[in-house]
């Protein structure tokens, strides 16, 4: 006999789809604005016309970014100041779905039953109008979908899902995508063709440069104070120059408004650097993608304030090297973005759900590091950790070691140090968006480590970062913020290869009616995990997978070790809720 989840994944289109379906739209900011009355209401499900598709969501993961858009309602800075009562919008944009009937002018595009995951950062025109967003979300049963999700900048954001792959696997594709973006080159590293090129000299310098390419890129090349060599090097060049010599910090934002309309510089070059409050000032000034260059031998006199926010959101790059040459600190070569082979990595925030990907990631990798340190300040939440991870960590062949600053008797710093024999981390990642502890990781990372922020803080948060290590000894410093759909085709391949389990990540599951829960579960914490909605199963109440053995024996007999979500799980849920 075929059972219910082997019916619903055939889409057993032949039978009659609802007049009505469950939504959970957002008419506000606040919670009291999502859905009706506390609880989603009924809309009509429609028909499409010859540009539309119809689709069923088949599973929504929750996000903290979805707490962010209810909260702050049209104000949200991708809902353009959108009046959510007149216009709603709806959450979800970690979203698996079913196509169920295709307009006649989308059929040799996509067909009947046939599975997709949805990439949400979507532009349109070069306008952000993410799904989940700015576009109404997942957390409904049925919708349709046309131009604005299918022929966007980047061609269609949906991706065609392997028939191996499960729903709640399928709506991590997001969030994973997102951990694999963040290893994946995405600053410029070379000068940029056509841009503004910005070379601050230190007056007194007589070294001999060279720059043995990239100078033909920009058009045009602005001079202060720079040693002769360099000045007869840009002589050569095709670009416009501009000199201005003896600029102080008060001077670099007319300079900017004037030569780049407020922008900032696409390149800068900073030779033989020494102080550290003039590199903060000129690293305001990097255009968002820009590149800072610091060439030169001897160290600042201190940190420098550094732009934290900019490195995530901005993508801009801090290179440098010794010199003479200035062009031998950019490119791919020089500057890396994956982790040490072999090394020690250190993840601050591991606990949450997106640094417990990071490390499942570190510890899956072919090649990867062998020592992984997860930080936290809540000693449930590495239990949990090692619950879901500590076998994978075995059966690779790593060390999991996990650390809460909040109750061990030595800082973080000292226990890294201690750990690495005074050298320092490899590699730094960091999932908690405040500046302190970002700051504080990169105290923890060795003279040629990387420091990866993954977690966003506004444009414009400051934190002292040791940039004379970039120069002198290679280190990285790198940030990342959405993902393509090509960072979700990674996820599927590893998931098919057996190279990554991405269900392991769930932590929760809830019906439909337990969307609003589920969210709330996010702002508390209550789940290591990811929580998961199932829109087509409606009364299932929000639950954690280690719950499971309490109201469905059968299901959590299912999971894998340390309670960890699989296919078979995920049939034997399905059956439970649908009459299987």
């Amino acid at each position: 006999m075929t059972s219910a989840y082997d019916r619903y994944r055939a889409a057993d289109l032949d039978l009659d789809l609802p007049d009505q379906a469950w939504a959970w739209n957002l008419h506000g900011a606040g919670e009291e604005n999502m859905g009706k009355d506390g609880a989603p209401e009924l809309v009509a499900v429609p028909e499409p016309d010859a540009d539309h598709m119809l689709v069923r969501i088949d599973s929504v993961g929750l996000c903290f970014s979805d707490v962010k858009i209810m909260r702050q309602g049209g104000s949200h800075p991708k809902l353009y100041n959108r009046d959510l009562a007149k216009e709603p919008t709806r959450l979800g944009h970690e979203v698996s779905l079913t196509v169920i009937e295709v307009g006649d002018n989308l059929k040799d595009r996509y067909h009947a039953g046939q599975r997709l995951a949805v990439q949400p950062d979507i532009y349109q025109d070069g306008k952000s109008t993410a799904y989940g967003y700015t576009i109404p979300g997942g957390l409904i049963q049925y919708h349709l979908m046309g131009a604005e999700m299918l022929d966007t900048d980047d061609g269609a954001c949906l991706l065609p899902l392997p028939d191996t792959m499960g729903y709640a696997e399928a709506s991590t594709l997001e969030p994973w995508g997102c951990v694999m973006a963040a290893y994946t080159q995405r600053r410029r590293l070379e000068p940029k063709p056509g841009g503004t090129m910005w070379i601050v000299g230190r007056p007194g310098d007589e070294r001999d440069y060279l720059f043995s390419s990239g100078l033909d890129a920009p058009a045009t090349i602005v001079m202060t104070d720079v040693p002769a060599s360099v000045a007869q090097l840009v002589e050569g060049a095709s670009a416009t120059t501009v000199v201005r010599d003896g600029l102080g910090p008060d001077d670099y934002q007319a300079l900017v408004d004037e030569l780049t309309d407020g922008a900032g510089f696409d390149d800068i070059v900073v030779l033989d650097p020494r102080s550290a409050a003039t590199v903060g000032a000129v690293a305001r000034h990097i255009a968002r993608r820009g590149t800072l260059n610091l060439v030169g031998e001897t160290e600042l006199d201190g940190l420098v304030d550094t732009d934290v926010g900019r490195l995530h959101y901005d993508y801009t790059a801090y290179i440098g090297g010794r010199g003479p040459d200035i062009a031998a600190s950019y490119g791919e070569a020089r500057n890396r973005c994956d982790l040490r082979s072999e090394g020690t990595t250190v993840f601050v925030g591991a606990g949450g759900p997106m640094g417990l990907m990071h490390v499942q990631r570190a510890i899956q990798q072919p090649g990867g590091p062998r020592t992984i340190v997860a930080t936290e300040v809540s000693d449930e939440r590495l239990k949990a950790l090692e619950d879901r991870l500590a076998h994978l960590a075995e059966s690779n062949g790593c060390e999991l070691v996990t650390f809460n600053s909040q109750t061990a008797e030595q800082s973080l710093h000292d226990f890294v140090m201690g750990l690495t024999d005074g050298r320092g981390a490899d590699d730094v990642v960091v999932s908690v968006p405040i500046g302190a502890v970002m700051a504080e990781a990169d105290t923890l990372m060795r003279s040629d480590g990387m420091l990866v922020f993954f977690a966003g803080v506004p444009n414009g948060t400051m934190a002292p970062m040791n940039l004379s290590a970039v120069y002198l000894d290679n280190a990285q410093y790198t940030g990342t913020s959405g993902l393509t759909i090509h960072d979700q085709q990674q996820v599927v391949d590893l998931a098919i290869q057996g190279a990554l389990s991405p269900g392991s990540i769930v932590g929760a599951v809830g019906g439909m009616s337990a969307a609003k829960d589920g969210l709330q579960a996010l702002v508390d914490a209550t789940y290591s995990g990811k929580v998961l909605v199932f829109p087509q199963i409606h009364a299932f109440p929000l639950t954690g997978l280690d719950e499971l053995a309490d109201t469905l024996p059968d299901v959590a007999a299912k999971l894998g070790p340390g309670n960890t979500w699989n296919s078979e799980a995920e049939k034997a849920f399905f059956d439970s809720q649908l009459g299987g």
